[in-house]
């Protein structure tokens, strides 16, 4: 259904005019492309700090390099966090982080407007680097928040030579007092997303109310094989390392569509990177190189998979006469569980205005999922257009916008109530 501004005191108009104007700071010829530490994603900053300094915030920011607007409240409790980020993916898309950051600052504004103090602060973050970065790691700024962005982080360097930590420093941060200062206490973090999914689209729900954040495994497998002639090897003697990769890629796809099926929640596998040597077409391949991603709900799910891929992967290379040359994991997160008590709030706030809900998991990560070890936290999607994000096609409607900040914005002043009451 439409959005029927007679239901809440949020600006539609405005929240959309805003998101259109931050996406408009894009390199020219790549829309949408906003990458964090560049030139393009410094002038987007240097938008939303006037932006919050109009909409009545003060303005900071953090060791992490995080951008902070407050609203103060009337009491010395903690604040209500919202927020997400604003830089992109190359070539991605107006509105995954960015709508979450404009339509916090939307909350905000309504907060002053309504000329009502809560009694709890209100922040509002734009998370630095959430997307992957030059820097080989995502989620910059939430983990320097909670404490998580190690020193050996901090040392990585870009294609350039940069290091992490002096990028950060050239964006406004101090990574070097990152040691020495304790994780905020927050009262809760709430943010809204795009889906990057079609639940929302196919079920016609208006909302989804996140029940978790996946955890997400990246496990390299190298088969090495012979790299000879393709015309003088005869095919009962070769030892063809592309057969083996190839036979990982379908084993993936059978077993993952088994799992996800297996009523544990959320699951889904990959074969991402597949990289054959010497690639050329008049070669038996010597080398095959393959990437998975494994992302569910469940660790366990996440643990019982790669232990199977393990064994079939050197079933696979015996089989096809290589060698299992590689098998690493390359990187893991956890899963981590949205607060009950935030989901039934968001959701007992969008009944109230009449707009249909259903939980789901998030198969991407977010930075909600590092605030989650500092303090209470969930997550708000809106639906996207045929679930397309990470593209210039990603789209979500105004209305779809303009209902999810409603939500947001009546479940923050829900909380701020039921805070005080407790």
């Amino acid at each position: 259904m439409p959005f029927d501004p007679s239901t809440s005191s949020i600006d539609a108009d405005r929240l959309w005019t805003d998101l259109m104007a931050l996406a408009a700071i894009t390199e020219p010829d790549r829309p949408w492309t906003r990458r964090s530490f560049t030139a393009r994603f410094v002038e987007g900053r240097s938008w939303l700090n006037s932006l919050f300094v109009e909409s009545g915030l003060s303005v900071r920011m953090d060791a992490g390099g995080n951008l902070i607007g407050r609203l103060d409240g009337r009491l010395p409790l903690p604040p209500i966090v919202l927020g997400s980020h604003s830089d992109t993916v190359p070539s991605g898309g107006r509105f995954d982080g960015a709508a979450g950051v404009i339509a916090a600052v939307e909350v905000a504004r309504t907060v002053v407007r309504s000329g009502h103090r809560l009694d709890h602060p209100l922040e509002i973050v734009d998370f630095l680097a959430e997307e992957p970065s030059d820097y080989g790691i995502s989620c910059i700024g939430s983990r320097a928040m909670v404490g998580a962005l190690s020193s050996e982080m901090l040392s990585r360097t870009n294609a350039g030579g940069e290091r992490l930590s002096d990028a950060i420093a050239r964006v406004g941060g101090a990574p070097s007092a990152l040691g020495q200062i304790v994780p905020p206490k927050i009262a809760a973090y709430l943010e809204l997303h795009i889906e990057q999914g079609r639940v929302l689209e196919s079920g016609r729900f208006e909302l989804g109310i996140v029940s978790g954040i996946v955890g997400i495994a990246r496990v390299e497998l190298i088969f090495l094989g012979s790299a000879d002639h393709a015309g003088g090897t005869p095919m009962r003697l070769r030892r063809d390392a592309g057969v083996a990769a190839a036979e990982i890629v379908s084993w993936t796809a059978k077993q993952g569509a088994l799992q996800a099926n297996s009523d544990r929640g959320h699951f889904v596998a990959t074969t991402g990177i597949v990289e054959i040597l010497p690639n050329a077409a008049n070669v038996v391949p010597g080398q095959a190189r393959l990437v998975l991603d494994i992302r569910a709900e469940d660790n366990r799910q996440i643990d019982d998979f790669i232990l199977l891929l393990d064994r079939h992967s050197l079933d696979t290379a015996h089989r096809c006469g290589v060698k299992r040359d590689r098998f690493t994991i390359i990187s893991r997160t956890d899963p981590t569980r949205c607060d009950p008590h935030l989901r039934s709030i968001l959701a007992h706030n969008a009944s109230k205005l009449n707009y249909s809900t259903t939980e789901l998991a998030s198969g991407a990560g977010h930075d909600a999922a590092f605030v989650a070890r500092i303090g209470r936290s969930a997550m708000l999607f809106i639906p996207c257009l045929e679930g397309k994000s990470h593209s210039p096609d990603e789209w979500a409607d105004p209305d779809a916008l303009a209902m999810g900040t409603a939500t947001l914005y009546e479940a923050v002043r829900d909380l701020d109530r039921a805070d005080r009451t407790n």
